[in-house]
């Protein structure tokens, strides 16, 4: 998992609450074990007409947004299903940051799993992020994951509340899978002694 440290980059606007995982990534889409590929279909029913081309006013299709690399969304973000889904199809696009009111627990914690950073913010900062990230690529947010804050593009900043166990796994690029190979060497002895205890087993 590639390590979250800061991030300074464009933001795209998604003012709606309740954006739920369907929604982020439809459940047509959901057949792939794989985590990547399904940027190409973030938000495909919003972004994309009957006929599969882009339909111009969704924010992500404007050219301001294309290479958005963070989120500031309304309440309740990634409710719905615990689909995985959708966090792979946000970071397969480029998105490493959402920043909202609120999240739905299951999609918090699976965005940690995956690399991404979900921040909660009270509703008037996110309002100052969102007018922000309205005036399109010139202007840049900073996430700072050591220090915990955002900054908007005139400097104005705010912190945010992590769990110290999360920030450490994003910091350093562990996942469930590294951070259980952290321990191998200990694994590894463990099973020695099993075995020579238990030769039978």
């Amino acid at each position: 998992m590639e390590k979250f440290t800061k991030l300074s980059g464009v933001a795209a606007p998604m003012p709606l609450i309740n954006i739920d995982t369907d929604m982020i990534i439809p459940k047509q889409f959901l057949k792939t074990i794989k985590r990547t590929g399904l940027g190409v279909h973030l938000f495909d029913e919003m972004r994309y007409d009957a006929d599969g081309n882009e339909i111009p006013d969704f924010v992500l299709n404007k050219p301001a947004y294309r290479n958005a690399q963070i989120l500031i969304a309304g309440e309740n973000f990634g409710c719905g299903s615990s689909r995985e889904h959708a966090p792979w199809a946000l970071l397969d696009f480029g998105i490493r940051c959402v920043i909202a009111p609120s999240f739905a627990d299951i999609f918090y914690s699976n965005c940690f799993k995956n690399g991404i950073l979900p921040i909660e913010l009270p509703q008037e900062q996110v309002d100052v992020l969102m007018e922000d990230a309205e005036r399109g690529e010139n202007a840049r947010i900073t996430v700072d994951l050591e220090n915990q804050t955002v900054s908007a593009s005139d400097g104005t900043e705010f912190h945010f509340d992590i769990d110290p166990f999360k920030k450490h796994c994003l910091l350093n690029g562990l996942d469930d899978i590294a951070l259980t190979l952290e321990k191998a060497a200990a694994i590894d002895s463990f099973e020695a002694r099993y075995k020579a205890q238990m030769p039978w087993v």
